[in-house]
């Protein structure tokens, strides 16, 4: 039993990671969002921008993410179904995610959203899981693609 409990905690642990990402980015809270990156990550979102995966730093991460949503009125990530699978001080994540986009503008087209899933492999550092591995993977974009109304 003691190994269940212990599994379940680790469990819990690290989807809350995961959640605290995303409410994290959602509040443009870089500093907290940081906390949830090791120091390297895979970060692979080919199914939005083509390209390659490729390793960043949890600043590199940030900087690409302050720039595209800090200018947004507001962020809303929702995730869920999670699917965790826990190997001593590793983990793999498999999740849905929605992420919604605000923006007032001229043509009314306020809104944009991302729907997919997200593959992660979390490592454990001490006492805290970190993502070291991030994949969203695309299923479509509904509403004002670049939120400029252009």
């Amino acid at each position: 039993m003691d190994d269940y409990l212990r599994t379940l905690t680790e469990k819990d642990n690290i989807i809350s990671t995961v959640n605290r990402l995303f409410i994290h980015t959602d509040n443009c809270d870089w500093e907290n969002v940081k906390e949830c990156f090791s120091d390297e990550v895979m970060f692979d979102m080919t199914t939005v921008v083509g390209g390659k995966p490729i390793m960043l730093t949890p600043d590199d991460i940030i900087s690409s993410w302050a720039e595209g949503l800090d200018h947004l009125e507001a962020i809303h990530h929702q995730a869920g179904n999670y699917l965790v699978d826990v190997a001593g001080s590793e983990a793999a994540v498999f999740c849905y995610g929605i992420a919604q986009h605000f923006l007032p503008n001229d043509t009314g087209l306020n809104t944009r959203s991302f729907v997919g899933s997200y593959d992660l492999h979390l490592v454990k550092d001490d006492e805290s899981w970190r993502i070291d591995k991030f994949k969203f993977n695309l299923k479509y974009i509904d509403g004002n693609a670049n939120l400029k109304g252009e």
